[in-house]
């Protein structure tokens, strides 16, 4: 009987044998590569769905850290079986399954779909996430998926009476996003039976939900019990009022959902949009955490080519299927020729935020500066102050600077805030300022505006533990405080706001920032997580000369910290020869 041999040494292979790796293995490298949760990178593996080519440029966390959550697959098997009883029903897809693109899959219903904890009021698991934002440009198919999306919550999400509102910003607005939506619920053959398209609602009878189009807040308040909602292209809503009613509306169902799709806008300050795109910043950058929000956002960099095909590829994760190679070529070409035609091209198709500016401080740069701050040795040692007052029912920032006689300088901050404001501000933190008040980084006062005695009482303290030199103040914020202040000996010093006073301060600190490193700070805060929150916040305003100063009206919310920062600062300058700044000599400090 032959036995086996090995062949000869001339014919054995050269290259050697992979082992083969298993499917969590895998799907840990896949979520490196295409940034999502390695629960849904096996997801994608495990159900042969092609990983995305486009990766957004924001994209916040996946609630996989919050105790007791759960990735489940089954649920988004059943959000996908859904979608497959769907058809296009418009263009050359007319007819075809709408199926979801692996980008929608992998950035948008798994996680928000997939994610779950157990809740005990129900006995049973919950989605986590609650409130989602898709900003991505145009044809990229958001307005299809989202209807798919809000079809599920009114017929598949097994939730008896759902109410599921389309909500626009206009009743021609409106009807635009519920049309079609109405035209696959009546030709898709899978919902016939179970759905019944009517004119401004399309109905689950088994259930007894349904889904209807809104166009105003008493629209949306009318029935109050909110279980779902598609909010159609954000950016053109003027006020909230219609957004925050809706918000407002889900209160008493288990998991809500509210989906917002939008295409980017032209960088106004204090709309909707402008909200809640900076708190999806937030949440990516890690200066908020907040499981139940959950946002992407798809779009090329300013810097990049704007009509190269790569940096259309960038900002559109349907690229070549929807919108075209050919539609884009066609729309770049136009913007070449037209500066409006280009401004509605770089935000439309590539996402790019028109006005947008870059930011003044990078976070990375302020972190690395943290240093040691410690109280104890501050005891004796020079001080100059900067008081930012604001307005009597909002933040009050106090900045305390110690120079070490080597070029760099320690900086401390007291903040107090009434009640009341403090309220709202720890809603829109999603719960940031409840740990800085209990961290001791915020003194909440009582009552509706700011009770002056105790910044009175500290600033008073503070001059006998430290040996204080100057405190600058805004000269347009002079009150009672300051006066008594004055009584008491404090050494306060008027301070202009505008270019003049304002421009080397505040270069000096961004200066020192990009100067130190995290082993030779020098800046040294300490890691005061309030006043990072004010740094990400923060916007600055140039004149023709490139002097700046801090905006308070452009940033993005508060930054009095910063302010009080830069008025002492000022005093510095002044006084302490080796911070006279790199960037314009320390020149044009106003002092009154």
């Amino acid at each position: 009987m032959p036995t086996r041999q090995s062949p000869p040494a001339a014919t054995r292979s050269r290259t050697p044998v992979r082992p083969t790796r298993s499917l969590e293995e895998r799907a840990v490298e896949l979520a490196g590569q295409i940034d999502v949760s390695p629960e849904v990178a096996h997801y994608l593996l495990s159900r042969k769905i092609k990983p995305p080519t486009c990766r957004p440029k924001i994209h916040t966390p996946e609630p996989r850290n919050v105790r007791g959550s759960v990735f489940d697959a089954a649920r988004v098997d059943r959000v996908m079986a859904a979608f497959r009883q769907l058809r296009h029903t418009q263009g050359r897809w007319a007819g075809r399954v709408l199926e979801p693109d692996p980008w929608q899959v992998a950035y948008i219903l798994a996680p928000v779909f997939g994610w779950v904890v157990y809740n005990r009021e129900v006995e049973d698991y919950a989605r986590i996430i609650s409130t989602v934002l898709i900003d991505v440009p145009r044809k990229n198919g958001k307005s299809t998926l989202v209807g798919g999306i809000g079809l599920y919550l009114t017929a598949a999400d097994r939730e008896s009476g759902a109410q599921v509102l389309a909500a626009a910003t206009s009743v021609d607005q409106a009807k635009f996003v519920f049309d079609p939506l109405r035209q696959i619920a009546a030709e898709s053959p899978g919902l016939r039976g179970f759905v019944k398209p009517m004119q401004r609602r399309i109905v689950h009878t088994r259930s007894g939900s349904y889904m209807q189009v809104v166009s105003s807040v008493a629209e949306a308040l009318h029935g109050g019990n909110i279980h779902g909602a598609v909010i159609d292209e954000l950016h053109l809503h003027k006020k909230p009022d219609l957004v925050e009613a809706i918000e407002t509306g889900t209160g008493a169902r288990t998991q809500p959902l509210i989906v917002m799709i939008t295409t980017a806008d032209d960088g106004r300050q204090d709309t909707i949009y402008a909200r809640k795109r900076d708190y999806v910043e937030k949440l990516a950058r890690h200066v908020l955490t907040d499981a139940s929000t959950y946002g992407v956002v798809f779009a090329a960099d300013a810097e990049d080519d704007p009509f190269s095909e790569e940096t259309q590829r960038k900002a559109n994760p349907g690229f070549g299927i929807s919108p075209t190679k050919a539609f884009l070529k066609r729309v770049a070409a136009k913007a070449r020729q037209s500066p409006a035609e280009k401004s509605a091209y770089l935000r439309l198709h590539l996402g790019i935020r028109t006005r947008q500016e870059t930011k003044y401080l990078e976070l990375d740069v302020w972190d690395r500066n943290a240093g040691l701050v410690n109280l104890d040795t501050l005891n004796g040692r020079t001080a100059y102050g900067g008081l930012d007052l604001s307005s009597t029912s909002d933040l009050c920032a106090l900045c305390w600077m110690f120079p070490d006689g080597e070029g760099g300088l320690d900086a401390i901050w007291r903040h107090w805030m009434p009640e009341r404001a403090y309220i709202d501000l720890n809603s829109r933190t999603a719960g940031k300022a409840s740990v800085w008040r209990d961290l001791g980084l915020l003194e909440v006062t009582p009552g509706d505006v700011a009770d002056y005695d105790f910044i009175r009482a500290q600033i008073l303290r503070d001059c006998q533990t430290f040996q204080v030199e100057a405190i600058a103040y805004d000269r347009w914020n002079a009150s009672q405080l300051v006066n008594d202040l004055v009584q008491e000996d404090a050494p306060m010093v008027q301070l202009g706001q505008g270019f003049a006073s304002m421009s080397a301060p505040t270069k000096q600190i961004k200066h020192l920032l990009l100067a130190g490193s995290a082993r030779a700070p020098r800046f040294r805060h300490g890691g005061n997580d309030l006043m990072r929150w004010q740094v990400d916040n923060l916007a600055v305003t140039m004149d023709a000369a490139g002097n700046v100063k801090p905006d308070k009206k452009a940033a993005g919310d508060k930054i009095d910290g910063f302010s009080a920062a830069a008025d002492a600062m000022s005093q510095v300058i002044l006084a302490e020869p080796e911070f006279v700044s790199a960037y314009d000599g320390g020149r044009g400090v106003e002092t009154i």
